[in-house]
């Protein structure tokens, strides 16, 4: 296809977009700001969903080569230490799902796409160069960047992330939702922690008001922490910051009477950073993913809290199912079909996964009555519970051509 797609963002959403339009044939420019490729952040978790649709861009032996595949997720009372639900991963996981569940560090994700995409000719990376406006004249865009340059696209991804330009361009601006929870982050090393909290699962701990979940990335030589409690930024740090140097004793209290076993691994974290959790309310239909030649990939579109470990997965199927529908479609390079048909199929998963987050996050930091059912139904229910057959055996196909 003789055409050029503008990807604005150099993240996983951008280069996963990048090379899902590769894999159709058609050629993009990705813009992305910094100076260098990077990613910020600790570790994440790859459902058998998106795991699947590295797996088909030829990525697993990357992902072995830098994940875990936890054998179980495990959900432990935060103040008592006592199990409250278990769901088998590993090898069930597999015959499960047909794919396995990965967790990693973010540097490794975002390398790996990177490595893969710089290996496409189709696909062209710029650095140091920002999106300031475009745009859509019904046939293509016009993207005027920081630098004065304008840039010519048959089509716009904005894959710029929860503050993205693209989106206030297309949307209009719409502030972000602050949460009023704040997110702890910190790597440390296996070898540095007691052996009872080295096994190969995901724990996650349920308390008043917070939880802590912790698991292990880079093949289990360390392990990704992350703990959520509900508060402020201390002195009005400004939220687009991303991160914020954050000290133990901090989080010591916000975490009251922990059990033992959770506060030794707190203590074992040498370094903290801090972020503030912001979000936006659930897509409410497909026209706030797409218009026109202009479309919201990931953050960008649906930028969702951290309850369900999906975001990095969401932005993953978003690329997979916009490369499915340029394979699929006519040729004749309708990008506003195109969109629009990406879009419609979509944006009722993503707004889904957005609502069950925040669901989540209140059973997560659950008190009371409202607690006390919670854990009632995990020890009832067991793993029917914490399965999500209609989340991992995804991605959808793309819907029906119209």
């Amino acid at each position: 296809m003789n055409q050029q797609v503008i990807v604005a963002g150099g993240g996983i959403g951008g280069l996963a977009c990048a090379l899902a339009l590769a894999r159709a044939g058609v050629s993009s420019v990705v813009l992305e700001q910094a100076a260098a490729f990077g990613e910020v952040g600790a570790g994440l978790q790859l459902g058998p969903n998106a795991v699947r649709v590295l797996a088909e861009w030829g990525l697993m032996d990357a992902v072995q080569a830098c994940a875990a595949f936890p054998e179980a997720l495990r959900v432990r009372d935060a103040h008592r230490a006592n199990q409250l639900g278990h769901l088998r991963l590993g090898a069930m996981a597999l015959a499960r799902h047909g794919q396995h569940y990965a967790t990693l560090h973010r540097a490794d994700l975002h390398s790996l796409l990177l490595g893969a995409v710089q290996r496409r000719p189709e696909v062209q990376l710029r650095l140091g160069v920002r999106l300031a406006s475009f745009v859509d004249n019904g046939e293509g865009v016009q993207v005027a960047l920081e630098n004065g340059e304008t840039l010519p696209g048959s089509a716009l991804m904005g894959c710029d992330g929860l503050w993205s330009r693209v989106r206030a361009g297309l949307l209009g601006e719409q502030p972000v939702n602050a949460t009023g929870q704040l997110a702890y982050r910190g790597m440390v090393r296996a070898v540095d922690l007691p052996a009872a909290l080295r096994a190969n699962v995901i724990t996650a701990w349920l308390g008043p008001r917070l939880h802590v979940v912790h698991y292990p990335v880079k093949q289990g030589d360390w392990f990704n922490i992350v703990a959520v409690v509900h508060g402020s930024l201390p002195g009005g740090d400004d939220a687009q910051a991303w991160t914020h140097e954050a000290h133990a004793a901090d989080l010591r209290q916000w975490l009251g009477p922990a059990s033992a076993e959770l506060m030794a691994m707190v203590d074992a974290v040498p370094d903290w950073t801090l972020w503030q959790l912001n979000d936006r309310p659930p897509l409410r239909g497909a026209q706030e993913q797409a218009r026109g030649c202009v479309a919201l990939l990931g953050d960008a579109a649906h930028p969702m809290r951290p309850y369900f470990a999906q975001g990095a997965a969401m932005a993953i199927e978003d690329a997979w199912t916009l490369g499915r529908v340029v394979q699929q479609a006519p040729a004749g390079g309708d990008w506003p079909a195109w969109l629009e048909h990406f879009a419609q199929t979509r944006w009722q998963r993503n707004a889904r996964v957005q609502t069950l987050s925040r669901r989540n996050g209140t059973v997560f930091h659950a008190q009371g009555w409202l607690r006390w059912g919670r854990d009632a139904a995990m020890g009832l229910l067991g793993e029917r519970l914490l399965e999500n057959t209609w989340l991992y055996d995804g991605p959808p196909e793309p819907l029906p051509t119209p």
